[in-house]
Formats: C-alpha cells, sequence, structure tokens
C-alpha cells in the first residue's frame, strides 16, 4: 500500500465512518471493574483511551470520567466517575505483561493521576510509531484514515461523559477511539513484517527529483 504522509479534512470527510463492531461492557462498580481486568489481564495487547466531561467555565477542569480498553472483540468503558481508579484497573496499567497502545498517552496518563497514583508501563505512543512509516498526522481521525480509508466520527467528543446514563452513541464513539489505537497498531506491525509498503513522495518532491 502507498502511505500518505497527511491528510487533508476535505478528503477526510469524505471518508466512510468506522465503528467498533465488538462488545462494548460498560463498568461501573468496583466489583465489575475487578471482573472487567480480569478478563483484560488475559489480552496481550489493548488499546486505551479516556474520555473528560468538558468544562465550559474557564479554569474548571473535570477528573478523567471514562477509561476505555479495548481487546479486538471487547471494549471495557470502566467509568471512574463511579468507581474511582481502582486497584485492578491499575494493576492493568503497571503490568509489563500487557502492551497498551493509544495516542496522547503522557496526556490520559497525566489526567488519570488527579484520581490515583500509578506507573504505567509496556505502552506505545501512537504519535511516535507511526513516524517510521511516513506519517506526519498526530491525531487518531487522521492517522485512521491515512491507514484505512474510513473516518472516526468526533460527534460525541464533547457530550456529558458523567451523565447518569452513557448514551448508545457516547459509548460507540468510546469503544471505537480505543480500539482504532489496537487496529492501527495491528495494521502497522503487518506493513513492518510484509514490508508491503511504500511512503507517498509529496508533489513538490517529485517534480524535483524529475528535473
Amino acid at each position: 500500500m502507498i502511505i500518505r504522509r497527511t491528510l487533508d479534512k476535505e478528503t477526510l470527510k469524505e471518508m466512510p465512518k468506522a465503528a467498533f463492531e465488538g462488545q462494548i461492557h460498560v463498568v461501573q462498580t468496583p466489583a465489575e471493574a475487578e471482573q472487567a481486568a480480569a478478563y483484560l489481564r488475559r489480552c496481550p495487547i489493548l488499546g486505551i483511551d479516556s474520555e473528560t466531561r468538558p468544562s465550559f467555565s474557564k479554569g474548571h477542569v473535570y477528573k478523567v470520567a471514562l477509561l476505555q480498553v479495548s481487546s479486538d472483540e471487547h471494549c471495557f468503558l470502566f467509568r471512574l466517575n463511579l468507581t474511582g481508579l481502582t486497584l485492578p484497573v491499575i494493576q492493568l496499567l503497571e503490568s509489563p505483561q500487557i502492551t497498551k497502545v493509544g495516542l496522547s498517552l503522557k496526556d490520559d496518563f497525566m489526567m488519570l493521576h488527579r484520581r490515583a497514583p500509578f506507573q504505567p508501563r509496556a505502552c506505545i505512543e501512537l504519535q511516535e510509531y507511526v513516524r517510521p512509516f511516513g506519517i506526519q498526522e498526530m491525531s487518531l481521525q487522521k492517522i485512521y484514515g491515512i491507514l484505512f480509508g474510513q473516518k472516526i466520527s468526533k460527534s460525541q467528543q464533547l457530550s456529558n461523559w458523567e451523565a447518569d446514563t452513557l448514551t448508545r452513541p457516547q459509548q460507540l464513539y468510546a469503544a471505537t477511539d480505543a480500539w482504532a489505537c489496537l487496529n492501527i497498531y495491528h495494521k502497522l506491525q503487518e506493513l513492518k513484517q510484509t514490508g508491503d509498503f511504500e511512503i507517498e513522495t509529496p508533489a513538490n518532491e517529485s517534480s524535483k527529483l524529475q528535473s
């Protein structure tokens, strides 16, 4: 495949939507969090992301409301505003045996540290991981669009993540973001192993080579 370095908004807008097709589990109690973490500890690699209730008041920032952790088939939405950051989830984030893949992880972990201290281990930052493949974009939307020709909807990004009940669109949005990180990693691993890719040469570079 030919990998684009960048992707413009208009091209992205025309792409079909991507969506997680596996099972979504909303985790709302410490007991459910323990059960979810037990399943996730059996997975060698996971996609992760988080959501925070948007603040429309200057200087006021909410704590992380949701932590999404996804395998290929199951995504667990940990409602941290209800459960807090429980020990089983902290142990998952700290496990050196389980690879966690995400985007802007430094920001996610900084926000999560407001709930509890922990030391994340075995993490892969996609913004760095895509560079050897020539991808210069930093957003999940555009990286996914470059690799899969599909767009990830951002329509629920500013919704209330501390609502009494998460709507189905909220759940799907949150799960898709975490799963997309995992899907990107799988794709890049496949390309790395097969070598079946070329990095697109920008038009201005191409014209210089020909002159």
